[in-house]
């Protein structure tokens, strides 16, 4: 007997839930959300999940209710007697915390996995990661996807004639090398020495862009100095053009204001992080048919491989 399965989300994501149950040729399932005058919520399933393996979609950007609101509907699910709880969480928050990188301050992505285990989730499914080792974290699956199952292809039918790729910093060259290797391209990488959180102090090029078409790569634009910084950069040092594919389209800040003062002609961001953009140079590109993809994966006991173009 084919064991049944549902997929439901939190609030914040309910547009790319909706994206990946159409990818998937089926329903969300139905939830709600009660409200106290405080600012505490409840959340409820209105149908049977018992026996069914149940898949909640949540991105755990800020605010913290986001994180909230995903761990108490894994709670609610493991209490109704769901078979498996696999949280597809596109936008993993608190990424950035994956080390004590100064004393006594708390790894806050490792929190976050402790969070989501003792909540009683069985599999996690991610975009991206800042941190590949934030995988070790669990002690459950963990499907890391990656955007480049998107990105590739569609930096492939820009047929850039003089194609570079670039790491906008030295934690990004291991991707960007990815890149290249994949699409037979140089690569140049931008060092980068920051005065202090989101913002950059002085930024170096090594490699040679002149002439060429240059496409940065990286995991998440933030407030966006760092990239359009390296834009500018490689447009002084004699670049014929600059792009950039981001995966997740943070934008906080004046993000948007300095995309459009900057030589990026545009930035493709996924759909991870819900966003109306303030700026035409940002292009959304869908990573609804990937997750619905590796879901069906899931539930076939099917491989992941397609999905590591990386």
């Amino acid at each position: 007997m084919k064991r049944p399965y549902k997929i439901f989300t939190a609030r914040a994501s309910r547009k790319i839930a909706l994206a990946i149950c159409d990818a998937y040729d089926t329903k969300l399932g139905d939830e709600t959300v009660i409200e106290f005058s405080d600012g505490e919520f409840e959340p409820s399933f209105n149908e049977s999940i018992r026996g069914a393996d149940i898949f909640l979609v949540q991105s755990t950007m800020p605010p913290a209710d986001n994180l909230m609101e995903l761990l108490l509907m894994i709670d609610a699910a493991r209490r109704a007697s769901a078979y498996k709880i696999n949280a597809v969480i596109p936008y993993f928050g608190y990424a950035r915390q994956d080390k004590k990188g100064k004393p006594r301050v708390p790894i806050g992505s490792k929190l976050i996995a402790n969070l989501l285990t003792s909540a009683g989730v069985d599999r996690v499914m991610t975009m991206d990661l800042h941190a590949d080792q934030i995988q070790g974290f669990f002690d459950i699956p963990v499907d890391h996807l990656y955007s480049s199952s998107v990105f590739i292809p569609y930096i492939e039918s820009l047929k850039l004639p003089n194609l570079t790729i670039a790491s906008p910093d030295m934690g990004g060259s291991n991707r960007a090398n990815s890149y290249a290797k994949f699409l037979n391209s140089e690569i140049v990488i931008c060092y980068k020495h920051r005065e202090k959180a989101n913002e950059v102090g002085k930024m170096l090029l090594i490699g040679d862009v002149k002439g060429k078409d240059v496409v940065l790569v990286d995991d998440m634009v933030d407030t966006a100095g760092t990239l359009t910084k390296a834009a500018d950069l490689m447009i002084e040092m004699g670049a014929n053009s600059v792009r950039a594919v981001c995966t997740h389209g943070v934008f906080s800040g004046n993000a948007y204001e300095r995309i459009e003062a900057s030589h990026l002609i545009e930035i493709a961001v996924t759909d991870t992080i819900p966003k109306e953009h303030k700026s035409n140079k940002v292009k959304e590109i869908s990573i609804a048919n990937l997750f619905a993809s590796s879901i069906d994966a899931v539930l076939k006991n099917g491989s992941m491989s397609k999905h590591f173009l990386r």
